[in-house]
């Protein structure tokens, strides 16, 4: 597996520790980021997996890469914070086989420009009553392919950074069995 991830990491590092037992399935042979200096590339580096940094050049208008993934065996795209929208391009060479981590309960809440604490913003603004994670396949819209799975959480605060804490464990809690049970159950990958 390959994790495309733009920030901390935190998530990445929760695939690592998940998969680090090999009878989960899976293995995180490489870990793709489009910023340098990201703290998801210090992980990578304390937990000995291979970077690659990504340019927007090539990522959209070139190979996206597609070479090198293959170079790494690899199956299965994870996206955990990812802020780049994915290229046809790459869609087409991993069909259903990229997965995306959104931070709240699609339809609701998704498109260009909503991650992140804008996601929680939108969110409280709406009065909504209760939030949570979507985890989908990846198709050429954002936030849009199919959904695999969603947790839901009530909304018992009142401001973003609070929710996106709350946010982040459920993210936590669900995403790495999900994508172990995506591996065990699917003949895609």
């Amino acid at each position: 597996m390959a994790v495309f991830a733009s920030g901390t990491g935190s998530n990445a590092q929760k695939i690592i520790d998940h998969f680090s037992d090999s009878s989960k399935g899976g293995e995180v042979a490489l870990i793709v980021c489009n910023k340098a200096g990201a703290g998801v590339l210090q992980i990578a580096s304390k937990e000995g997996i291979p970077t690659i940094i990504i340019d927007k050049e090539r990522f959209f208008r070139g190979d996206s890469f597609i070479p090198v993934l293959k170079t790494y065996e690899i199956d299965l795209i994870l996206l955990a914070g990812f802020l780049w929208k994915i290229p046809r391009s790459l869609i087409e060479a991993y069909p259903h086989r990229i997965i995306n981590l959104h931070p709240a309960l699609l339809p609701k809440f998704g498109g260009k420009g909503m991650y992140g604490l804008f996601v929680h913003e939108a969110v409280l603004n709406a009065g909504e009553a209760e939030t949570g994670i979507t985890i989908h396949y990846v198709d050429e819209q954002y936030d849009h392919g199919d959904i695999i799975f969603q947790a839901k959480c009530t909304i018992d605060v009142d401001d973003a950074e609070s929710l996106s804490k709350k946010i982040h464990e459920l993210e936590h809690q669900y995403y790495p069995v999900t994508i172990e049970k995506i591996l065990k159950h699917s003949t895609n990958v």
